[in-house]
């Protein structure tokens, strides 16, 4: 594998606090990843103070990016041959827009935060969101969550949009 083509790569030492233990490499998500994903999603859910919420099965997760149809995409973070982040999105339209990539998710584990690994996952997405001509990226923050707030606020031209209302419907399937 091309590690220069196909990812980027953050040097030990070369991290604002130096806690790596080895580099961090961005790589498309394999299915094998699925699981360990899912542990990452439920500590963001604990997280955002909702750890009950997280109601798909891992069968359901790794149908819907690797099944006959995914509906998902995604990059890790892998530290030492362990995923410690990831960045899950899909594809939306807007009639206004067209084609735009939704960033459903971004963590990196807790114990690495602060080491760039956010900034490699976030820079990857805007790569991929501008090799596949998509119009922008489009994604939800807590407004309490200040640290993802200022995180965002690195980026040339982000909008804080305070206009729209989120709402979200449940359905129950049988």
């Amino acid at each position: 594998m091309n590690k220069e083509k196909n990812s980027k790569i953050l040097e030990t030492g070369s991290s604002p606090s130096g806690r790596l233990g080895g580099a961090a490499v961005i790589r498309k998500a394999e299915k094998k990843d699925c699981e360990r994903l899912m542990e990452l999603i439920h500590q963001l859910a604990v997280y955002e103070k909702a750890p009950d919420e997280v109601t798909t099965t891992l069968e359901h997760f790794v149908e819907s990016g690797f099944g006959q149809n995914p509906v998902w995409y995604a990059f890790v973070a892998e530290v030492n041959n362990q995923v410690e982040g990831f960045a899950l999105y899909y594809i939306r339209y807007s009639t206004w827009k067209g084609q735009r990539m939704y960033l459903e998710d971004i963590l990196v584990n807790e114990k690495l935060r602060g080491n760039g690994i956010g900034k490699l996952l976030f820079d990857k997405l805007i790569g991929e969101a501008k090799e596949k001509k998509f119009n922008g990226i489009v994604w939800q923050v807590l407004d309490w969550n200040e640290p993802a707030i200022n995180f965002y606020k690195k980026y040339k031209g982000v909008n804080f949009d305070n206009e729209w209302i989120n709402c979200s419907l449940g359905i129950k399937n049988k």
